[in-house]
């Protein structure tokens, strides 16, 4: 393998030369923001494994070296999931004392044997039939807002449809109440540039006051849910197993986990439902396959969460002194593994730059991780993304996307879903009748 080395001088940790390509590889802009999964096919080719200069990461993009980091949490610990990746501000710093915010470990951070131990007590409100319940409601929202639409011919689906509905699901699961799920929504969307972007000074804290009030309404509700015995919902469930578990589940970990619950549950669905409209409307012929044939609209899902999923990085710290490809990682060394790229690992996916809704394979994708940490809200987010597909495929199958539009997203190395989907559609072509002007 030749590979091109940076300037002289330029080492990692483990006094390795860095190569140019790994010198040069910024995750805040440039290719990755454009595109994560392709900006690292050289890498996948020449240098799977990686010293990242401007992270002071190791950066993993093969499919086999990242499934073997999710299933050995002894050896990769998730510790370090939710540090910021960009350093604090003093000031930052100073607004978040101000306001007591005080994060702990939640599910996604933890290390074990705690971790399995919560998570078993946590797992019920996610289990499949515990969600299904949530259909008829979720379907009623998302023609809700499909209602104030569908006879105007155009629309941004995020703004109109994609950002709201899986907020309101989100905090119904969690189990907010209704009069205080429009003060939850406003705070929900401070998270994703503080812990995994590259914010300014001034962004920093601005960010730190908005997370600084979510902590303190985060708090208020755990409070006030506790005093609510009819209370239902994840965060009512995780309150009981407090009473019956107190050494296990303090109120700085319900507040924890009602604060991150609120971005996990509601901002990765968003993004990841308007990957998959942006996705299959690209894709015209996948597009018109599942409004015809809406049967093929489970592994459509799998196939857009492989090809443009909403989570496309996580981080890990090494325990111990190990190897990951063939790549030296101190104890203390931190790691970005990239699943956006493992997720295009043509050893696993044949023709993995091919969009396929049929793709045998797709399911095997590491969006949602594997191993003792996958996603725990992986039943909801792909029930959301069906009953989305199935209303919109009904109601709207001739929509197309705005032509000439450009696509933005938050910079960040880990979250990614389009600020907008423009779509348009002749309004006296909708199938339902009651949808034509």
């Amino acid at each position: 393998m030749t590979v091109d080395h940076a300037p002289e001088g330029v080492k990692s940790p483990t006094g390795c030369p860095v190569s140019g390509m790994a010198a040069g590889f910024d995750p805040f802009r440039g290719a990755y923001q454009v595109d994560p999964p392709t900006s690292l096919k050289e890498a996948r080719k020449e240098e799977p494994v990686f010293y990242s200069p401007l992270l002071d990461y190791w950066v993993v993009t093969r499919y086999e070296d990242i499934k073997q980091i999710f299933k050995t949490p002894s050896v990769f610990s998730p510790s370090i999931t939710l540090d910021q990746i960009t350093p604090i501000s003093d000031e930052a710093l100073q607004i978040l004392g101000s306001y007591q915010f005080a994060p702990g470990p939640t599910i996604v951070n933890e290390d074990e044997p705690i971790h399995t131990e919560r998570r078993r007590l946590l797992m019920q409100p996610f289990e499949a039939d515990n969600v299904a319940v949530l259909e008829p409601k979720i379907r009623e929202v998302v023609n809700t807002y499909l209602d104030k639409v569908i006879k105007d011919g155009r629309a941004d689906l995020i703004g109109d449809l994609l950002y709201e509905v899986p907020c309101i699901v989100a905090l119904i699961f969690l189990g907010v109440p209704d009069e205080d799920i429009e003060t939850c929504r406003h705070f929900g969307m401070q998270q994703t540039l503080f812990t995994w972007g590259h914010p300014t000074g001034d962004e920093q804290t601005r960010v730190a006051t908005g997370m600084g009030k979510f902590w303190e309404f985060a708090g208020g509700l755990v409070q006030k849910l506790k005093a609510d015995p009819n209370a239902k919902g994840w965060i009512p469930h995780a309150i009981e197993m407090q009473r019956q578990h107190p050494d296990l589940f303090d109120d700085n970990y319900l507040q924890n986990i009602m604060m991150s619950g609120v971005v996990a549950a509601h901002e990765t669905t968003t993004n990841a439902t308007g990957n998959a409209f942006r996705t299959l409307l690209e894709n015209r012929a996948a597009w018109e396959e599942i409004c015809i044939d809406p049967t093929l609209i489970p592994k459509a899902i799998e196939e857009c969460l492989r090809y443009s999923g909403s989570v496309v990085a996580w981080r890990r710290k090494a325990v111990t002194d190990t190897t990951v490809g063939g790549v030296d990682i101190p104890a203390g060394g931190r790691l970005l593994i990239v699943m956006a790229s493992a997720n295009r690992d043509d050893s696993v996916f044949p023709e993995p730059d091919d969009f396929d809704i049929h793709r045998g394979n797709a399911r095997r994708h590491l969006t949602f991780g594997i191993g003792s940490h996958t996603c725990l809200g992986a039943t909801l987010a792909r029930l959301e993304m069906k009953v989305f597909l199935e209303e919109v495929s009904r109601r709207l199958p001739h929509m197309s996307l705005v032509a000439g539009q450009d696509f933005s997203y938050l910079p960040n190395t880990s979250f990614r879903g389009p600020e907008h989907v423009l779509v348009e559609w002749d309004p006296q072509r909708n199938p339902v009748p009651a949808d034509r002007p």
